[in-house]
């Protein structure tokens, strides 16, 4: 008769899958808290600035504005130097004696959002700002009663940003 070696009992936390069976439950419950702590801490601000109507899950936005700046045929250059940002026409009929309103929203900082309104100049419209470039800014220029509207966006590093109307016209859009 063989003696068949016993193996050597080893105490269970030198055992990896008793590490594995605790750990994965453990690193779960970290996440989901984790993700709870930023999503309490971000302040569940909605990103659209503009004022939505909901219905069910569909939000609509008032697109009146845009609309209006495509039948203009409005489109813009909105460039920043140093301490300024200004507006300069391209296309369309500008209202060259009236002040414009721009806003500058911060990707994901609601409380990083700039707004002013520009004065006419020579040349187009002009405001002192310091803006950080570090990062992308969405821009909208309006009149100052709200009539029309022009988008765009300013990627990061960039001085300038073409902007035209959120809406296509009927032509642009059959192709």
């Amino acid at each position: 008769m063989t003696d068949i070696p016993s193996k050597d009992k080893r105490p269970a936390w030198r055992e990896p899958m008793v590490w594995l069976v605790a750990a994965l439950p453990l690193a779960s419950v970290i996440a989901g808290v984790s993700l709870l702590v930023i999503a309490v801490r971000s302040g569940g601000a909605d990103s659209v600035a503009d004022p939505v109507q909901r219905t069910a899950q569909i939000q609509v936005s008032d697109l009146g504005p845009d609309e209006r700046a495509q039948l203009l045929n409005l489109t813009a250059i909105v460039r920043v130097g140093t301490g300024l940002v200004e507006v300069l026409p391209v296309t369309g009929e500008f209202d060259h004696g009236a002040p414009l309103r721009i806003a500058l929203r911060h990707p994901t900082l609601a409380s990083a959002d700039r707004e002013l309104l520009l004065q006419p100049t020579e040349t187009g419209w002009r405001g002192k700002i310091d803006l950080d470039t570090s990062h992308d800014w969405s821009l909208h220029v309006s009149s100052d009663d709200g009539q029309w509207r022009l988008r765009g966006r300013m990627p990061r590093g960039q001085l300038a940003a073409h902007l035209k109307p959120a809406v296509e016209s009927p032509a642009v859009q059959q192709r």
